[in-house]
C-alpha cells in the first residue's frame, strides 16, 4: 500500500520544498505562482511531481493534486508541514489494521494557540464533530476518493471568498456519501509556524465567514452550534469583542446564505 503526499504550496521551488517537508514517499505538489510549468525529480527513491500554476486558492490546488494522484493512499499537505521519519509506513499500517476505513485522520503537532484537535484513540468520526480537523490530517484511499466524486470547495479557504472551512466541508460531504472516516492516535509530522494567508484576527470577517460555514455544515442547527463554538473558545477568540457581538456576526453569516 503506497502513500502519496498531495501538497498545496505557494511560490516554492521543487528542490527546496521537498527537503523542507522531509518527504519520504511519492508526492504531487501544486505550486501557486506566476508561471505554468511541470517538473519531476527522484528524491530518496520516490517520484516527486511538481506542477506550477498561475491560479490561486487552496481548494483549487488540492483538486488539481487529486486529479494527478496515482497511488493507493492520498495524504493532503501544506508547505508548512514537516514529516516524521517513517510517516508513510505508519499511515499504511493503520489502513492495514482497519480495512473498513476509507479515510483515517492523524495527528499533526501544532502550536498550542492553533491546535483544534488532538487524537487520543481510534474511533469513527461523525457529522457533529467533523469541523475540528484540518486537511493536513486527512489520509484517504484513492479508490474511495475517486468513487465518491468529492472535491474541495472553491468558495472556502485561503485565496477564496470565505476565509476557511474547505476541509470541514470536504469531510462532511465524504461522510454523507456513506464513506467511513476514523481517527488514529498517531503523529505523522508537525506544523512549522508561519504567517497565515487568510487569518487577520478574530474580527467581523472571521465570525461572519464562520457563520456561513456553519450554515453549510449544520443546516438548521447552525445558530446553536455557533453559540456552542463561541462558548467553547471564548477565552481565545473573544478578547477584543464580546461573545454576544461575535454571535451576532456569526448569525449574520448564517442568514446571508439561507
Amino acid at each position: 500500500m503506497q502513500v502519496q503526499v498531495l501538497a498545496s504550496v505557494m511560490n516554492q521551488s521543487m528542490e527546496q520544498i521537498v527537503e523542507q517537508m522531509n518527504l519520504s514517499s511519492d508526492a504531487v505538489i501544486i505550486n501557486q505562482c506566476d508561471c505554468l510549468k511541470q517538473e519531476e525529480m527522484e528524491y530518496k527513491g520516490n517520484r516527486i511531481r511538481f506542477f506550477s500554476f498561475p491560479d490561486r486558492g487552496v481548494g483549487r490546488s488540492r483538486n488539481e493534486a487529486i486529479m494527478r494522484a496515482d497511488r493507493d493512499i492520498c495524504l493532503f499537505s501544506d508547505e508548512d508541514i514537516v514529516y516524521e521519519e517513517g510517516y508513510a509506513e505508519k499511515i499504511a499500517a493503520e489502513f492495514e489494521k482497519n480495512p473498513r476505513a476509507d479515510m483515517i485522520l492523524f495527528n499533526v503537532a501544532v502550536d498550542e494557540s492553533r491546535r483544534t484537535y488532538h487524537i487520543t484513540d481510534r474511533k469513527r468520526v461523525r457529522w457533529y464533530n467533523c469541523g475540528r480537523y484540518g486537511a493536513v490530517s486527512f489520509a484517504v484511499r484513492r479508490s474511495s476518493l475517486l468513487s465518491s466524486g468529492v472535491m474541495f470547495s472553491l468558495l472556502f479557504g485561503g485565496g477564496a471568498r470565505y476565509s476557511n472551512g474547505e476541509d470541514s466541508l470536504f469531510l462532511k460531504e465524504f461522510m454523507q456519501k456513506g464513506y467511513r472516516v476514523y481517527t488514529a492516535p498517531v503523529t505523522i509530522g508537525r506544523e512549522e509556524a508561519r504567517e497565515s494567508t487568510w487569518f487577520a484576527g478574530y474580527d467581523k470577517k472571521f465570525f461572519f465567514d464562520r457563520g456561513v460555514l456553519y450554515h453549510y455544515l449544520y443546516g438548521r442547527l447552525a445558530v446553536p452550534f455557533s453559540l456552542r463554538f463561541l462558548l467553547a473558545h471564548k477565552s481565545k477568540m473573544c478578547g477584543q469583542v464580546s461573545v454576544r457581538q461575535a454571535w451576532q456576526w456569526m448569525r449574520e453569516g448564517v442568514r446571508s446564505v439561507r
